[in-house]
This record gives structure tokens, C-alpha cells and sequence, in this order.
């Protein structure tokens, strides 16, 4: 009859066994049968497909778990980059770092290495409005470059030392901020805006990595720059207009320190050459003082000894000093004969302060000519008298 006959035979049309055999008998085949493809693999089976259970078949089973532990064993094994550092964690918790180069941990789930870029240029950046001393609102806009200066610190001691993609939620970002408005808060607008923004950067970033330094966060602040400070638009032209003044008074100045670097040299030069002269002068007269009194008192002294004479001769050496100098004539009306010889150059219209002695000679010429005029009126007419030529003289008779 077919097996799948009503009434037929129960055996599995596979095996050939009998449907109603017990199904722990299955289990048990199938576990033999496993043991005989391994043994077959690794060891001596029974070529009949009977069961095995010798040394052979143990054997195989210490290769394999042999092959799986140095595979395990294997994977611990790590590279560090130069730019890394290596947190090696033991079930969580950490327990040592590792530099650059190649190094083993105990594999998974027991230890693993968590690699930090120590060497990466990371930066963070804030725009917001800020208080200032006077009471003035400014707009800043500031930014960060920092680095990872301890690994363990930065992966353990905070919560997102820094979020790249989130810089809001990063310590490193709330302590920029809170430093930047601190060292804000303390400057003027003014000194903002004008020349306080290289030292404003430079506190700010002092008082930054102080911040980190007490939060032990691991992060070295590298550079802080103030990228924008300007008022907000509201009153940004009342500033510009005001920054403007403020670069012309700074011009206005140069110009005048250029002025007074080109003016004081030439002053101070006056200033010393007339000093000098000035002492020259002082010295001169001096001097001449001092031989004017050495000479009256010689003259005192010949005073003494001869007075008539002494003065007659001071009278005519004060005379030829004051006469040398000028253009005049003196007459002797006594002595003078009817003929005058008067310079050419006498003849020039006298200046203005000769010309009370010009009448004097004019009045003593007169006189002169007059009694010359009485005498002749009394005497023999003269004999007449060839006019002289220019330079020449005229002998007088006795």
C-alpha cells in the first residue's frame, strides 16, 4: 500500500522510521549528527555514521574554542594616531590613556577605547548685545579657537565640554559668553569702539581660560578675537557720526604734533642763537665797562698830577669824536680870511638833526662875512684872486 494510504503504514517517507517514535529520540539525532560532521572535520569519525564520543571529537571542540579566544584576544589590539589620545574604560569607568602608536586592551565587553583629536583647531563663536559701563548697549560679536589640552578631563569631569553642533549647550561657549560680557561690562562704549578691542580680546580670553581651568573642562583657549563691535541700528548713525569726530580730532592732532615737531627744532635754534648773542652782548659790554673804568681811573690819576692839561685834552679828543662823523664847516671868524673852501658834498641838503648846527654855521658864516666885509671897507681893495681848482690849495701871505 502508499505510506499516505488510509490504513497504511506510519513510517516518515524521509527516514523511514516510524511517525510515533518519540520526539526526544529526534532531538538526540540531531545532536549526533552534528557531533559526527565536526569529528569529521577534526577528527577520526565513524565512516558507518555511528556515533563517536573518543578523544577525537573533544579535541576538535578545544581548537575551535582555541580560534575563537585568540580571535577575541586579537581585537584588542589598537592604533593610536599621532593627532590622538586613547581613554581606555573598563566595564564604564577609566582607566588609563594611551598616546600615539599601537597598543592592546582587553577586548569587548571588558575594556574599551573611546580616541579624542587632541591637535584639532576647534572654534566657537557668540553675536549678541552686551551692556556697557556708561549704560550703552553694543553689539559684539566674538570668537574662539581652542584645543583639547587633557583627554580625560574633557571626556569625564562635564557634561559637553564643547557641542559642535550645538555650541549653545557646550561649557565652552557659556564661559566665552559669561567672560566676554563681564570684561563689556566693564569698558566704556567709546573704548569698545574705538581702541579698546585688541585689549578687550585679550582679557576676555584670560578670563575665559580661567573659567575652563576651574571647571577642569581640558580645553586650552588658543585665540579670542573681537570680530564686531558697533552700535545697534537704532543709533548706529548718532555713533558713526560721533566716531567720525572722533577721526578728525585724532587728524586734527597728528597734524598739529607734525607742525610742532617741524616748529619747535627751528624756535629752539632762535632761542639759542639769540641766548648767544645775547651773552656775546653782555660780555662786550662788560668788558667795555670795565676798561672805561680802568681808563677813568688812569685819567684820575693823570688828572692829579697835570688837571689843565688832562682836560684840554679830553676836551679835544671828545671834539675830534664827535666832529669825525659829520659833514660840517666851522668857521673861525676871526682868523678866516674872505675865502672859503666848501666841499663839494657839503653842498647835499642837510638831514634832519643837522640842521640846528647847518643855521649855526649859516649865522657864524654870515658874521664872519660881515666883518670880513668892515675890514675890507677900511683896507686897499685885494687884489683879485684866480679861482682855485677842486683839491687845490692856495698858499696865504704873511
Amino acid at each position: 500500500m502508499p505510506w499516505n494510504e488510509p490504513g497504511g503504514n506510519n513510517q516518515d517517507p524521509w527516514t523511514g522510521k516510524n511517525k510515533t517514535t518519540n520526539k526526544s529520540n529526534n532531538a538526540e539525532e540531531i545532536v549526533k549528527q552534528i557531533n559526527q560532521k565536526l569529528s569529521g572535520l577534526f577528527g577520526k569519525g565513524s565512516s558507518n555514521g555511528s556515533d563517536s564520543d573518543g578523544p577525537a571529537n573533544h579535541k576538535g571542540l578545544f581548537i575551535i574554542l582555541g580560534v575563537l579566544v585568540a580571535g577575541w584576544l586579537f581585537s584588542g589590539f589598537y592604533m593610536v594616531d599621532a593627532r590622538e589620545e586613547a581613554l581606555v574604560l573598563r566595564f564604564g569607568a577609566y582607566q588609563s590613556t594611551s598616546g600615539p602608536g599601537l597598543h592592546w586592551h582587553l577586548p569587548v565587553p571588558v575594556e574599551r577605547v573611546e580616541f579624542i583629536d587632541v591637535a584639532q583647531n576647534r572654534s566657537a563663536q557668540d553675536n549678541s548685545n552686551m551692556l556697557t559701563k556708561d549704560e550703552n548697549i553694543v553689539e559684539i560679536a566674538v570668537t574662539a579657537q581652542y584645543q583639547v589640552s587633557d583627554a580625560e578631563d574633557y571626556a569625564f569631569n562635564v557634561f559637553k565640554a564643547d557641542d559642535p553642533a550645538n555650541q549653545g549647550q557646550g561649557t565652552l561657549y557659556q564661559a566665552m559668553r559669561s567672560a566676554s560680557r563681564e570684561v563689556i561690562g566693564r569698558s566704556k562704549m567709546d573704548y569698545i569702539l574705538g581702541e579698546g578691542r585688541e585689549q578687550i580680546a585679550v582679557e576676555t580670553q584670560k578670563l575665559m581660560q580661567t573659567i575652563l581651568d576651574n571647571y577642569k573642562v581640558g580645553l586650552r583657549v588658543i585665540k579670542v578675537n573681537l570680530t564686531y563691535a558697533e552700535a545697534p541700528d537704532a543709533v548706529k548713525d548718532a555713533f558713526d557720526e560721533a566716531n567720525r569726530a572722533r577721526e578728525d580730532a585724532n587728524r586734527f592732532q597728528n597734524e598739529a604734533e607734525t607742525y610742532s615737531n617741524k616748529v619747535l627744532p627751528d624756535a629752539r635754534g632762535q632761542a639759542a642763537r639769540l641766548i648767544e648773542e645775547a651773552n656775546g652782548y653782555r660780555d662786550q659790554v662788560v668788558a667795555r665797562a670795565e676798561g672805561d673804568a680802568a681808563r677813568f681811573t688812569q685819567l684820575a690819576t693823570e688828572y692829579k698830577k697835570a688837571p689843565e692839561v688832562t682836560r684840554e685834552r679830553l676836551y679835544l679828543e671828545t671834539m675830534e669824536t664827535v666832529m669825525t662823523g659829520t659833514r660840517k664847516v666851522l668857521v673861525d671868524s676871526e682868523n678866516s680870511n674872505n675865502m672859503l673852501y666848501i666841499p663839494v658834498d657839503s653842498k647835499a641838503a642837510p638831514s634832519a638833526p643837522d640842521l640846528p648846527i647847518a643855521a649855526a654855521i649859516n649865522s657864524a658864516t654870515a658874521t664872519a662875512s660881515t666883518d670880513i666885509t668892515n675890514t675890507n671897507s677900511a683896507s686897499p681893495a685885494p687884489r683879485q684872486q684866480r679861482p682855485l681848482a677842486p683839491g687845490q690849495v692856495r698858499e696865504s701871505r704873511q
